[in-house]
């Protein structure tokens, strides 16, 4: 081989990769979008830096435009309009059933906290002084910078560093009262540690709550974070992860109970090889409003998401929400995606709104997509059961089971992922009655 041909060669192997990531015949082709990737919203700086629209302390530099990268965070609830339906991210919310968590002063006692499991595992109360509090994320939203204005002390789970929890943290947090109240914890994963860690709302509460999770350097942490409030109970969650690399996170969001349940789980990348896991299973139950919105900001190169949420719906008036944010950044070259909704409707009268946003600012990724379906019991399962002489109401049920069930394996706790069972049988019976 010549020099010339060795020199040509040598520039298409360099071009065919570009930080590890092909860029040849083997790189994901997007329609529509170059290697560059399709400009989608403004936000560069002089230097070809992304922008990223922070607002803190009173800072009102940022200014919210329709991409999710550019919406306001800030720890103060001025920096945010009044709700309105009018507003992108509270359009599905019935605003007036939630009591005031977006204005009113939350003095109300928080719900009580109780922790079961490995004693390896440190459960601290802390001021908002501490550095901990407030390093995994900005409230996005008026009621959580609501709740981080009025908490007094923030509950610290800390996992040490190269620690391996066996036996899974079970935190129950109970409510005890209708008063408007506001929490703060933190989940703090030490490097390499792995651990499970259960959070267990019940009792009745009026609550608006952020929730940290810190993944530092290799760790592994799965988080369960379940629903099951009174009838009467309004809870407004922010819960944001922060991974740092090759850190693995996994979430799961099982909402149940309550009048009006809205959990905001966000994650963000900090360094490559992070990997990300976001389970949920809603079951809506006549009068409901259950609303789960996610974001997953791809904002370094080489990390991995996955989404799967599961909603059935049954009764007048249920009302489930569904919105999934997912953000490849410029710089986020290799990143690989996927988020998927599915919602089955039991009966006449619930109303799902299902939202998948995707938005790409780059072609040099492993891939990407999103699916959303929302529909009835399948009539051509329910005929093949029944054929085999199982009841129609039976065959109801076998089939939503399936369909949940998926879900609720992922707990990865078999006394709980029992009780989960046990309350969707409760559910269903409802369906039937």
């Amino acid at each position: 081989m010549s020099t010339t041909d060795q020199t040509a060669r040598a520039a298409q192997d360099a071009d065919e990769q570009v930080n590890g990531v092909p860029t040849g015949e083997d790189r994901v082709a997007i329609p529509g979008m170059s290697q560059e990737g399709e400009t989608l919203q403004e936000g560069r700086n002089q230097a070809g830096e992304p922008e990223i629209r922070h607002t803190q302390h009173g800072d009102i530099s940022g200014v919210p435009d329709s991409s999710r990268a550019g919406r306001t965070t800030s720890y103060d609830v001025a920096d945010f309009p009044p709700l309105s339906s009018k507003l992108e991210d509270w359009r599905f919310t019935p605003l007036k059933r939630l009591r005031g968590l977006d204005a009113a002063a939350l003095q109300g006692p928080a719900p009580s906290v109780s922790v079961s499991g490995d004693d390896a595992v440190e459960i601290t109360s802390v001021g908002r002084d501490d550095s901990r509090v407030g390093s995994a994320g900005i409230p996005e939203d008026r009621v959580s910078a609501n709740a981080w204005s009025s908490f007094r002390e923030a509950t610290v789970i800390s996992v040490p560093r190269d620690a391996q929890v066996a036996e899974p943290v079970i935190v129950t947090l109970t409510g005890e009262s209708e008063e408007p109240a506001a929490q703060h914890i933190v989940v703090d994963a030490g490097a390499n540690s792995k651990a499970l860690v259960v959070l267990r709302h019940v009792g009745t509460a009026v609550l608006a709550q952020n929730i940290e999770f810190s993944v530092s350097d290799g760790a592994n942490l799965t988080v369960v974070s379940l629903q099951e409030w009174t009838d009467d109970s309004v809870h407004a969650s922010s819960q944001q992860a922060k991974l740092g690399r090759d850190a693995t996170f996994k979430h799961v969001l099982v909402s149940l109970g309550g009048d009006l349940v809205r959990v905001t789980p966000s994650t963000r990348f900090t360094a490559p090889g992070g990997d990300v896991e976001m389970y949920g299973l809603t079951f809506v139950d006549d009068g409901q409003h259950l609303e789960s919105r996610l974001f997953v900001d791809h904002s370094v190169p080489r990390c991995r998401s996955r989404v799967n949420y599961k909603s059935a719906l049954q009764g007048e008036n249920a009302h489930g929400v569904w919105v999934g944010d997912v953000l490849i950044r410029a710089e986020a070259e290799g990143t690989d995606t996927y988020e998927l909704n599915r919602n089955l409707i039991l009966n006449d009268g619930p109303r799902m709104d299902s939202v998948p946003n995707l938005e790409i600012e780059t072609g040099l990724i492993a891939g990407a997509g999103h699916a959303s379906t929302t529909g009835q019991l399948d009539d051509e399962h329910l005929y093949y059961l029944m054929s085999r002489g199982i009841p129609e109401d039976q065959a109801r049920r076998l089939v939503v089971r399936g369909f949940l069930f998926e879900i609720i394996q992922q707990v990865g706790v078999e006394a709980l992922e029992e009780q989960l069972r046990a309350s969707l049988e409760d559910e269903l019976a409802r369906t039937d009655s």
